[in-house]
């Protein structure tokens, strides 16, 4: 309970301290700006807490999808303003100083200074203003006419308009009187202007590269076991595509699409599926009945088929669409075995990997290629004899600087790496968890061609 009390209390302060340099620095008291910035600021929050609260069971459907897009959209832009004032707050002084420079170098040194100009005759006379004696900016005392000085009178408006308005020069001398916005309030104007402009363009360029679909790229990989008969063997790997309330039926066709236009020899999609139910996203996986491989479409289940509580209904489902199912299992492909395991969040439910199950009997002298959604059980893959390992889950990290945070809960992130004489290859997924956002990690699907060595 602390916890999360915590978490709401971050969360409020980080929203305020962006309301604080995007509405209230930046607009006047009681404006329109002001009144919506606010009301934004307001909104998007609760937005973003209710789509989150909605991923559960119980909420329908409908409104699951109805507060998905805002809010999660608000998550991830808010991300980005964030990071983009924080770099604002390190861009704010140098602005202010080069302002102060240039307007110095504009006013010229009759008006760079007013606090030290003479206010009563050339230097040198009485009256006189020197630096150790500024003239203070503000009201001055009320001024005493001694009776009988001719012109006394007449000459105070003249003192306190100086005074008052130190600016406001003799005839023939130009003014300097602002004219427009503060300094202050023009440096807080152009640094949360780019902030929001840059993060707008990166979520909206993002949201554009994940709708769009994945992109199709080839990757060779030598195995050494594998006989010349196989080599040339075409997987086109693809993982998280996380059908949902955000990506639906059109989504799933594209990826159908990009997939069957690489011809693959053997299909594998490598968990993370869907995030919901059969009954509310049987529908929007329908296209997958289209896939068409040589040897065929193989899945197996991700964590997000067990956190929405109906991975067996989604193997049923799956198979019913003409996928085979690799649960702890293995099968014989022309040079080398294809094996499966299921998703380490199965061992809460007591359907977890069982490496013995599916590779425990096997021919070691063959080529093994494993489906395992998850990178971290690269090391049973090893101990087990695995030649390579096709994986998701880490989405490349999806939001940049996400990658870094992955990085410190996988082995890797995205591309090939080598374990001993195991290798381990995570696609960065075709879809997206959250909001249907990507920076800095682009969707795709991998088309793997085997090669003997």
């Amino acid at each position: 309970m602390l916890v999360r009390l915590a978490v709401l209390v971050a969360f409020g302060a980080l929203h305020w301290y962006a309301w604080r340099r995007l509405v209230r620095d930046t607009t006047r008291p009681g404006s329109l700006q002001r009144r919506a910035g606010t009301v934004v600021f307001v909104a998007g929050p609760l937005l973003t807490g209710g789509a989150l609260a909605a991923e559960n069971p119980w909420v329908p459907f409908w409104l699951e999808q109805f507060l998905s897009w805002p809010g999660f959209l608000w998550m991830v832009l808010f991300l980005y303003l964030l990071l983009a004032l924080l770099v604002g707050e390190a861009v704010r002084p140098l602005l202010r100083r080069w302002l102060a420079r240039r307007d110095a170098e504009t006013a010229g040194p009759e008006t760079a200074h007013p606090s030290v100009r003479s206010v009563a005759g050339p230097p040198g006379e009485p009256g006189e203003r020197r630096n150790e004696d500024p003239v203070v900016v503000g009201r001055p005392p009320s001024p005493t006419v001694e009776p009988g000085v001719p012109g006394a009178a007449r000459d105070i408006p003249e003192a306190v308009a100086v005074a008052e308005h130190p600016h406001a020069l003799e005839p023939g001398l130009s003014s300097n009187r602002p004219t427009g916005p503060s300094r202050r309030l023009f440096v807080s104007r152009v640094v949360g202007g780019a902030a929001a402009a840059v993060s707008v363009g990166t979520v909206g360029y993002g949201t554009y590269g994940v709708l769009r679909g994945p992109k199709a790229k080839r990757l060779t990989i030598p195995l050494a076991k594998l006989p010349r008969s196989a080599h040339g063997f075409r997987i086109a790997v693809v993982s998280d595509i996380h059908l949902g309330p955000v990506l639906g039926r059109g989504f799933a066709q594209r990826v159908v699409d990009t997939i069957n236009a690489t011809q693959p020899d053997l299909i594998a999609v490598v968990g993370d599926l869907v995030d919901g139910s059969v009954e509310d996203l049987g529908p929007a996986v329908e296209p997958l009945a289209q896939l068409r491989a040589r040897h065929g479409a193989y899945f197996v289940t991700g964590n997000h088929e067990y956190f929405s509580g109906y991975a067996e209904q989604w193997v049923d489902k799956v198979r019913d669409l003409g996928l085979n199912s690799l649960e702890n299992a293995r099968t014989e492909m022309p040079g080398f075995d294809l094996a499966g395991v299921n998703d380490i969040r199965g061992e809460s439910e007591g359907q977890g990997p069982d490496f013995a199950k599916a590779l425990g009997d096997r021919d070691r002298s063959r080529a093994a290629v494993l489906l395992a959604h998850q990178p971290i059980v690269i090391h049973d893959a090893v101990r087990h004899g695995v030649d390579l390992q096709l994986s998701g889950h880490t989405h490349g990290g999806q939001l940049w600087p996400g990658n870094f945070i992955a990085e410190l809960a996988n082995p890797t992130v995205a591309g090939l790496e080598r374990y001993g004489d195991t290798q381990l290859y995570a696609s960065r997924g075709a879809g997206a968890w959250g909001p249907p956002v990507r920076v800095g990690a682009p969707s795709d699907i991998t088309v793997v061609e085997l090669a003997s060595e």
